[in-house]
């Protein structure tokens, strides 16, 4: 019912930025909000921020707050994830999530879809 797909990571020196785009395509329209996950190696896949589609309601991990900002464009069914400052241990798959129900953002069981994950390495 809904595909998404990850785009914009690749390789940065660290203190660069990167921007992330999910697009979007299915039956988006009814659904709640739209998530960034990352996994490191060897590490659980952990939640990043969100956007809910309906409204301007954003929330991020304590830890990323005021270095990574979430934002969305309805129209082209696309969120970004805009990060800047990047230091090493922000190297991982970013995945993009969708949610479909009103409820908890930060975990990733709460999630309904998930797109491939794009890779982001950040060089020291």
């Amino acid at each position: 019912q809904v595909q998404l797909v990850e785009s914009g990571g690749g390789l940065v020196q660290a203190g660069g930025s990167l921007r992330l785009s999910c697009a979007a395509s299915g039956r988006t329209f009814d659904s709640y909000a739209m998530g960034w996950f990352r996994q490191a190696p060897g590490k659980e896949r952990e939640f990043v921020a969100a956007i809910t589609l309906s409204g301007d309601y954003t929330y991020y991990a304590d830890s990323l707050k005021g270095r990574f900002t979430i934002s969305r464009d309805n129209a082209k069914n696309t969120v970004y994830l805009q990060m800047n400052s990047l230091k090493p241990e922000d190297t991982a798959v970013f995945y993009c999530a969708l949610k479909q129900r009103v409820g908890g953002l930060k975990s990733r069981y709460a999630y309904d879809y998930w797109g491939q994950g794009t890779q982001v390495t950040v060089s020291s």
